[in-house]
């Protein structure tokens, strides 16, 4: 654990994004984001959905139930085949949608399983986000750590990284910078970490696997890219430790269940 003498300053949130609402904007070739209309305190601007590939495409998070996402993302797609449909986690303003995109692309849905709790629930503990969780909704194929989805000419490398809730995944462009981090990295605000739905100690342990992973360029689920520098060790790993130091002392002292970033 780094030294606490001198504690370094943290990374500063970065409000100014701007979403474009409804409008497919690409980020880099064969990668298009369109923000959700359901912008509001958890939210920030609204949920991001990405359309990954060209002739045929991958579409990850679709958002909440909003009718006019829906024709925004059918719009952008076209005539081009999905293949399939990722899920991040199945929080709703990430996964509502999902029912009626499969329906009308005929594309199967693929994540890291049903909801279940990070832990069992203490005895008359609430689940404050339990009205805020898909329950039901069942993958058509369960992805596991360090699998492979083919999306046209980019391929995506699942990453398995529990914490803001226990089946959340991020997921990685082979040879590229770019990473898709649903909730677990987001540049405008801390990450909710509401137990017993989530864990601080897995997302504090998923945070230190992306820390030490090749991508640097993250695409969160929420607001614009957070640019992290390639980890080389050194400073950077002490700069590292101590935001996590800062955060889980926060935590402890205030009994807040988030951590910042």
């Amino acid at each position: 654990m780094p030294s606490t003498d001198s504690p370094k300053p943290l990374p500063p949130f970065d409000n100014r994004f701007d979403a474009q609402t409804g409008i497919a904007v690409e980020i880099a070739p064969d990668i298009v984001r369109i923000s959700a209309p359901n912008s509001g305190p958890f939210t920030f601007t609204g949920t991001n959905s990405y359309l990954i590939g060209r002739d045929d495409l991958v579409v990850i998070d679709p958002g909440p139930d909003d009718r006019k996402h829906l024709g925004a993302l059918l719009g952008a797609i076209g005539n081009r085949n999905v293949r399939a449909i990722l899920l991040t986690h199945t929080h709703k303003d990430h996964c509502a949608l999902t029912k009626h995109l499969k329906e009308a692309c005929h594309a199967p849905i693929w994540f890291g399983g049903r909801h279940h709790l990070s832990r069992p629930k203490y005895f008359l503990e609430i689940n404050r986000l339990h009205g805020a969780c898909d329950w039901g909704l069942v993958p058509d194929r369960k992805l596991k750590d360090r699998d492979i989805v083919d999306a046209g000419p980019l391929k995506l490398e699942v990453i398995a990284t529990p914490g803001h809730c226990a089946n959340h995944l991020s997921f990685g462009v082979v040879d590229t910078p770019f990473l898709f981090t649903g909730d677990h990295v987001m540049g405008w605000n801390s990450t909710l970490v509401a137990t017993p739905d989530g864990s601080m100690g897995d997302y504090f342990s998923s945070l230190e696997r992306l820390i030490n992973a090749p991508w640097t360029h993250y695409l969160p689920g929420h607001g614009g890219a957070d640019y992290i520098s390639p980890y080389t060790g050194g400073s950077h790993r002490e700069e590292r430790e101590w935001h996590i130091y800062f955060s889980f002392s926060f935590g402890l002292a205030t009994g807040l269940d988030y951590t910042i970033i």
